[in-house]
């Protein structure tokens, strides 16, 4: 009967939700230890690529325990949690999941408590053994009478016990101060030693303590109105922003494209019943580049430059929780009503919080349009492992000199940033010319 019972106990673990996948971060749980579950009910919520995604319990019975609490970010596979029935006998060798978080400060963590003991004064640490600090009563009563905390002072006793003549040695080292200036001076941080005394003899009072730390006041500091913490998509944004700037040779490539005849594209297709956004446009048009110029749809594996058979395009979504790119795979195959469709399902699903992880890998290039915003040039930075991004400004009507004329048209300024190491200056420099022909001639695209 025991062994059965413990067969009956099924372990919840962090799922992998994502090939890339390799940690996620339980945002809830969705029931309290104690509680009924049945077998692919929503258990937990689990933040991993800037998607959220409920997990399903593996089995029916009673939540017995939760392992890693929410807030954890934990690696995948292991164990969360326990599903049992009321009566069975929990493994004994169960032991709380650390989050990754918690195994790495756990190396740092600082003592907790002191006790003191028949002459012994003991430090007490989570991660090492008890520390002791071992005086004679006479060292103990006069370090008393100074208010002096006996843990600045070295022993030279037998075994390191600390003696009178050690408190007196370092009294003689420190400058006469009162025993409230000594107290003012430990509770500020200061060293005596860099403070004047006014008393007798040059004796130091409160007083000279409390001028010495006014002179040397820092400005008060901005008053905090919000915390962010870095995690989720803010947290994997920083992430990747910081990969691209320190692994890739960023260079960034700009240009300016007379954009009429796209505007007049979109009108004509507008007026056909065929309403296309400039975003599902300048996909296209990318897509359309990057058949001739592959080179721009690769990435760096090592020492080895492997150019893309399949054009998949991220598109940058702006939401409430952070810059998000989902990808539109075969970008280059699919007509414009098509992209039309799946750019503004998955700028929906992104806005909302319903993408799934496979939705944002997999993309071979990214474009990102800010034009929205009015603004008119950028310098984006690649996501790696992409080898290029396009960045789009608004289009405003600039005046322009065409046969001799000065005349006004729509214009939009593109930027192209790339990585150095994987392409050269001119076959990128001929990838943004041909996104610019193409944007002045998009009629190729109702091909």
């Amino acid at each position: 009967m025991k062994n059965k019972a413990l067969t009956m106990v099924v372990n919840v673990i962090m799922p992998k939700l994502g090939w890339v996948m390799e940690r996620g971060r339980i945002t809830s749980w969705l029931k309290r230890e104690g509680e009924q579950v049945s077998k692919g009910e929503p258990l937990f919520e689990v933040e991993t690529e800037k998607v959220t995604v409920e997990v399903e319990a593996p089995a029916s019975g009673i939540l017995r325990k939760i392992l890693a609490r929410a807030g954890s970010v934990v690696e995948v596979f292991r164990v969360v949690g326990v599903i049992g029935s009321p009566d069975e006998r929990m493994p004994e060798t169960e032991e709380p999941t650390k989050s990754i978080e918690e195994t790495e400060a756990s190396a740092g963590e600082q003592p907790t408590s002191e006790v003191e003991e028949k002459g012994q004064k003991v430090v007490e640490t989570k991660t090492q053994a008890p520390r002791l600090i071992k005086t004679s009563p006479r060292a103990r009563r006069l370090a008393e009478e100074r208010r002096l905390d006996l843990s600045l002072v070295t022993g030279t006793g037998p075994g390191g016990w600390i003696t009178e003549r050690d408190v007196q040695s370092f009294l003689k080292a420190q400058p006469p101060a009162t025993p409230l200036a000594r107290r003012v001076a430990q509770q500020a941080g200061m060293d005596l030693t860099a403070v004047k005394g006014t008393g007798p003899h040059g004796r130091i009072t409160k007083e000279d303590v409390e001028r010495a730390l006014a002179a040397q006041a820092r400005p008060i500091a901005p008053r905090v109105a919000r915390v962010i913490t870095m995690t989720g998509v803010r947290s994997i944004v920083a992430e990747r922003m910081a990969q691209s700037a320190r692994t890739a040779a960023h260079v960034t490539l700009t240009t300016e494209a007379d954009a009429a005849e796209l505007v007049r594209l979109r009108k004509q297709l507008k007026e056909d019943e065929l309403p296309i956004s400039y975003d599902t446009l300048l996909v296209k048009i990318a897509a359309q580049a990057l058949r001739e110029f592959p080179n721009l749809n690769a990435t760096l594996v090592g020492d080895e430059i492997h150019l893309l058979q399949d054009i998949n395009i991220a598109v940058a979504v702006d939401t409430e929780r952070g810059l998000i790119a989902p990808v539109v795979r075969d970008t280059d195959r699919k007509g414009l009503s098509q992209l039309e469709r799946e750019i503004r399902g998955l700028a929906e699903k992104a806005r909302v919080g319903g993408l799934s992880p496979d939705d944002l890998v997999g993309g071979t290039f990214t474009v990102t349009n800010l034009g929205i915003y009015e603004i008119d040039a950028f310098t984006p930075l690649t996501n790696p492992p992409q080898c290029a991004i396009l960045g789009i400004g608004r289009i405003v009507a600039k005046p322009a000199v065409s046969d001799g004329e000065v005349r006004v048209k729509p214009t939009v300024t593109l930027s192209l940033s790339f990585d150095h190491r994987i392409v050269d200056g001119a076959p990128a420099a001929r990838f943004l010319q041909k996104v610019k022909r193409l944007i002045e001639k998009p009629q190729v695209l109702l091909a």
